[in-house]
């Protein structure tokens, strides 16, 4: 986690008048780490949608963004117990809070799901492309590499960055094209927090992904059908055991 900053951030409202004038605070801790020199904390003092002031930790100070917050600015910045106060904030604060989410939060890890899958033909001397999607891990730091008989493949590899969820679990696709080789064995290998050895899917090229879909849909059209015949077929039966037969004259 220390390589990246994270960032929590808490708003306060006030409305002023019946006619919707609004006075919103927003605060902001941005961290790598639970040590104080390590976090960042920003106070940004907003009117009616308009940011006029920020206090920055970074910056130790108050600065504004428009006429009056200047004005203001000017005044905390000489008001040696206001700014006493606004520096004590980010211990009282943003260390607090920032210990707690390691502590519950940014210490845990959940290991990866692998589905290892093809694109294209994987038969022939025609290039194909194989595709290791890892879904459903925790922190973010991960590490996707593809062998070919135990050796790491450099060339003709690409990957996506680490994709957020929203649920603060996160998602990786790494791409190789490759020209199917007779006894060759290819691997997709993630490194992660949560696992104690690297985790190696194989590829199985014994049936192609599309010649699998076909089989499924082969069979589940089988089912079905099998299903309407013997429906049909009972149907059948009970409106003959039905009938009424009437002797002729």
């Amino acid at each position: 986690m220390a390589s990246s900053f994270l960032s929590f951030s808490l708003l306060f409202i006030t409305v002023y008048t019946a006619d919707g004038f609004l006075e919103a605070t927003v605060l902001r801790c941005e961290f790598n780490s639970t040590e104080l020199k390590d976090i960042r904390y920003i106070q940004s003092l907003y009117f009616n949608k308009v940011e006029y002031a920020r206090f920055d930790s970074s910056l130790g100070k108050y600065v504004g963004y428009t006429e009056s917050g200047m004005r203001w600015a000017d005044y905390w910045n000489n008001d040696a117990a206001q700014l006493a106060r606004v520096n004590a904030d980010r211990a009282a604060y943003c260390q607090y809070t920032t210990g707690i989410f390691y502590q519950r939060i940014l210490s845990k890890s959940v290991e990866p799901y692998v589905w290892l899958h093809s694109e294209g033909s994987s038969t022939g001397n025609h290039p194909s492309m194989l595709v290791c999607s890892v879904y459903d891990f925790f922190p973010k730091q991960i590490r996707v590499t593809w062998l070919r008989d135990g050796q790491e493949v450099t060339s003709d590899v690409t990957s996506t960055d680490e994709m957020a969820d929203s649920d603060w679990y996160y998602q990786i696709h790494s791409h190789l094209e490759y020209t199917p080789r007779s006894g060759e064995k290819i691997s997709c290998m993630v490194e992660h927090a949560s696992l104690q050895e690297p985790l190696v899917t194989d590829w199985d090229p014994s049936l192609p992904e599309s010649e699998r879909n076909k089989i499924a849909i082969g069979a589940s059209g089988l089912i079905l059908g099998l299903i309407l015949s013997l429906a049909g077929f009972i149907y059948y039966k009970r409106k003959s055991q039905g009938r009424i037969l009437v002797p002729s004259n």
